[in-house]
């Protein structure tokens, strides 16, 4: 009876948990809170269910930081996650995939930021405070 009990909880389940991160286009760096995962297409696997930082980068394009939250599934609540992850047998999977696009930079010419900066130069000769485009 003990052999059968023991080989019972030696067969017991655990859950995988896998994120997949891609971009449109392919090919920028991901970094999730921080740390450097890859390139896109990239997959990692974690552990925690949470609200993530996620930025990418890629040349040729407006950098990107998302907070991205990943709620458990009904099975991993409190007290339920005890029995899925420990008495269910077998292997759950839960595989998550998000997908973002990526901006082309913007390509300001040369003279119009020479022309803008003789412009606040003008202005600042004059006592008058401005304030760029865009803050």
């Amino acid at each position: 009876m003990a052999a059968v009990l023991v080989g019972l909880l030696s067969g017991t389940g655990c859950i995988r948990r896998r994120l997949t991160i891609r971009s449109n286009p392919p090919g920028a760096r991901v970094f999730i809170d921080r740390q450097e995962i890859g390139v896109t297409p990239v997959s990692t696997a974690y552990t925690y269910y949470a609200t993530r930082t996620i930025e990418l980068t890629k040349d040729g394009y407006e950098p990107l930081t998302v907070q991205q939250t990943f709620d458990p599934p009904w099975y991993e609540y409190p007290g339920l996650d005890f029995i899925t992850e420990n008495l269910v047998p077998g292997e759950q999977r839960d595989e998550r995939a998000v997908e973002f696009q990526l901006i082309p930079q913007q390509v300001v010419p040369a003279q119009t930021i020479v022309d803008r900066a003789e412009q606040l130069r003008v202005q600042a000769g004059h006592g008058q405070f401005v304030v760029p485009p865009g803050r």
